[in-house]
């Protein structure tokens, strides 16, 4: 898994709308990205709910917000629209990104063992560089402790 300090792996990938998002494309800016396992599941729409209810102090800090999952985009598309959700979902169907970032890794439930993602946000400067990693993420809490963290570094 990346640490802080580390320069994020570089990505392209397609949005819900279709179009190809790079982390290039997105200097300048502080960027969250939020690892998810799947669209419309009940942790997975606490939290992106959490922080499209938290949008207009998220967006005040000028980051750009983007959660990624191995949905595809049409998936991605549906359960933004259901939700209105004000951020894009970034579509990682062979988890080449997760892999990259560290997020992954073996899950359990039920006593059954299989590869997923992993629950991990990555707060990133400017510049690419990781400046927060929020592991094992409680869903409810996932807003408020982004929103602390990208003020934190914004002031």
């Amino acid at each position: 898994m990346l640490n802080p300090g580390q320069r994020a792996p570089s990505f392209s990938l397609p949005d819900d709308r279709g179009d190809v998002v790079s982390l290039e494309s997105l200097r300048g800016q502080p960027v969250v990205l939020y690892f998810y396992p799947k669209d419309d599941t009940p942790g997975c729409t606490t939290q992106a709910c959490g922080l499209r209810d938290d949008w207009q102090a998220l967006a005040a800090t000028g980051a750009a917000v983007y959660g990624i999952s191995p949905d595809g985009p049409a998936r991605h598309e549906a359960f933004r629209a259901k939700y209105q959700l004000p951020f894009s979902l970034l579509a990682d169907e062979d988890h080449a990104m997760a892999e990259a970032y560290g997020v992954w890794g073996e899950k359990s439930m039920y006593g059954r063992k299989y590869m997923g993602m992993l629950r991990t946000t990555f707060i990133l400067d400017a510049k690419g560089v990781v400046r927060h990693v929020l592991e094992k993420v409680k869903p409810k809490e996932h807003a408020a402790q982004v929103q602390a963290l990208l003020k934190e570094m914004t002031t």
